[in-house]
């Protein structure tokens, strides 16, 4: 394979692992650590098929559904966060839980309970299905909406125009939320804003650094699997941004060679649940192929770290004790 154009890699920084994902995966290896295998976890604890894949071989088992897991078992709940139906469930079956929910996602949780208690219609931001999404409407079920497509931003309804609030899903691309608000206000011209920004901080800052290398990228690798709601935006942004094109990758051997061709500057960055194992090995894989010339575009640092959840904590707390 032949270019003229010289061969470069930009790789964004901050990129991978963000506080929330960092305190889910800890939360299950220091259980499997600390109560023995099996553990049991409530869907998987962050979307990366890498992730997932090697908890599993240490001894967490993944169900979609408490009701899979035996009476009286250890469940973590995953980073996404779950509806208070989901922890009655678990009660009702004497299920010791860890919520490894990430704190950003609580607070989302937080404002939405706030808002129904003061009777507003709550119009969520956010995609259908999604586990997050399932998990903040299923904290005030009468009061939620879910807007994900433009067409549902000109069909709900809401009961008074002067109590609107909007809320979002953690982990949309910045640009596409601000389209729905923008589409809402028109309607609802007296909508209230979050009280803080919803976006969580690692979704926009691994955007910024997408927007800010994209225009000088022949091509951008994103790395993240396809059911992670931030990955897939870091390949829109890029397309959005000027790169001439872009793709999301699970592993290095999933690029396909023709995507290379003729290529000069690669950006390279993965989404917020990735480890970053798998980021060097996709520059290995690159390197060989002769782009060897890394320049790191760092846009933020991220300093940002949240504490174990508390159950664990008690019970790590316990064990150092003995």
């Amino acid at each position: 394979m032949t270019t003229s154009k010289p061969k470069r890699v930009l790789l964004a920084n901050p990129r991978g692992y963000c506080a929330g994902v960092d305190r889910a995966v800890i939360t299950v290896e220091k259980a499997l650590e600390t109560y023995g295998a099996p553990v049991y976890v409530r869907k998987e604890i962050v979307h990366n098929k890498y992730v997932v894949e090697t908890l599993r071989d240490r001894g967490a088992i993944f169900v979609d559904e408490t009701d899979e897991v035996p009476e009286g078992a250890l469940v973590v709940f995953s980073a996404h966060g779950v509806s208070p139906a989901v922890h009655e469930q678990a009660a009702n079956r004497n299920l010791r839980t860890i919520d490894a929910t990430c704190p950003l996602v609580t607070k989302v949780h937080n404002e939405a309970r706030r808002f129904a208690r003061d009777d507003y219609d709550i119009l969520l931001i956010g995609h259908e299905g999604h586990e997050e999404v399932e998990g903040t409407a299923g904290e005030a079920p009468d009061h939620v909406q879910l807007v994900d497509t433009a067409e549902d931003a000109a069909k709900v309804e809401v009961r008074d125009p002067s109590k609107v609030v909007w809320l979002s899903q953690t982990t949309l691309s910045v640009d596409e939320t601000m389209v729905r608000v923008k589409q809402l206000r028109e309607r609802f011209p007296e909508m209230q804003d979050p009280p803080s920004d919803d976006i969580c901080y690692a979704t926009s800052n691994r955007q910024v650094a997408v927007k800010t290398m994209a225009p000088d990228c022949d091509l951008v690798l994103v790395v993240g699997s396809k059911n992670s709601s931030n990955s897939v935006r870091l390949v829109e942004v890029a397309l959005q941004y000027g790169a001439k094109a872009a793709y999301l990758v699970d592993y290095a051997k999933e690029v396909d060679e023709s995507w290379l061709d003729g290529v000069g500057t690669i950006g390279v960055t993965s989404g917020a649940s990735v480890p970053d194992i798998l980021v060097m090995d996709l520059l290995a894989m690159l390197e060989k192929r002769g782009w060897d010339d890394v320049e790191l575009v760092t846009t933020a640092n991220e300093r940002i770290t949240f504490q174990l959840p508390r159950e664990l904590k008690r019970d790590l707390q316990q064990v150092a004790n003995s």
